[in-house]
């Protein structure tokens, strides 16, 4: 009887795991749309950053455009103990 038992199942396998695999999907599709986070945060695009940082190299090499340099941190404050805050 196992022996047979066993055939049939061989030769029907696809036709058995085929429509479990297809419920499962479903199921993981579903739960895997409701549970995540479909919010993808806005990035420029290559050719956008790849621009800007070319102006950057443009505005560093030309000695007309230099940008008055200005310290704007105080030394003193980057390590300040709390209790002399």
């Amino acid at each position: 009887m196992w022996p047979i038992l066993f055939r049939t199942l061989r030769v029907y396998a696809p036709y058995i795991t085929l429509p479990f695999a297809a419920v499962v999907g479903v199921i993981g599709y579903n739960l895997e749309n409701w549970l995540s986070d479909k919010y993808t945060p806005y990035n420029k695009s290559i050719e956008e950053q790849r621009e800007e940082r070319l102006l950057q190299e443009e505005k560093l090499l030309s000695a007309g455009n230099v940008e008055k340099l200005k310290y704007k941190a105080n030394v003193l404050d980057t390590n300040l103990s709390p209790s002399l805050s």
